[in-house]
């Protein structure tokens, strides 16, 4: 009985404490769903360019097996992505192919990996076009210099 009055003490059961978002809370939350939006978009885009389906960017895991796909990189990568720490490195590789698929090189490539939310919609949404899996000519291989 005792116990049961401690607890009853210790639990506030009205309901002003705390409950709502506020102000600051709705805006933040509004914000976020902007950015998830943005970058979703963005990833349509990006799949679009390099003809692959573009809805597949709504499609969890999936979405990340045809940003492998589109980087040049093969889908078993996606295993290597659910190690921890190795995630990082693999992630980073990723993003070098990602920028090389689309032309550009290893500034835009250091864009991408540090500030993706800005640096996926210029991908996207900028005069960027699909040059092919980590920017090698339809062939496969580039003529000198390349080792897979």
């Amino acid at each position: 009985m005792a116990l049961a009055s401690l607890l009853g003490h210790a639990l506030p059961l009205d309901s002003t404490s705390g409950a709502g978002l506020g102000v600051a809370g709705i805006v933040f939350t509004i914000i976020y769903i902007a950015v998830i939006v943005l970058e979703i978009a963005s990833l349509w885009v990006i799949f679009t360019k390099a003809g692959k389906p573009g809805w597949a960017a709504i499609i969890p895991i999936y979405n990340t097996i045809v940003l492998l796909q589109v980087a040049g990189r093969p889908i078993w990568w996606f295993i290597l992505l659910l190690i921890p720490f190795v995630n990082i490195v693999i992630l980073i590789l990723v993003m070098i192919d990602l920028s090389r698929s689309f032309g550009h090189g290893g500034g835009f490539a250091a864009g991408l990996i540090l500030l993706s939310l800005i640096f996926f919609p210029i991908l996207a949404f900028g005069s960027s076009q699909y040059v092919g899996p980590r920017g090698l000519p339809a062939g496969g291989q580039m003529q000198m210099g390349y080792r897979g």
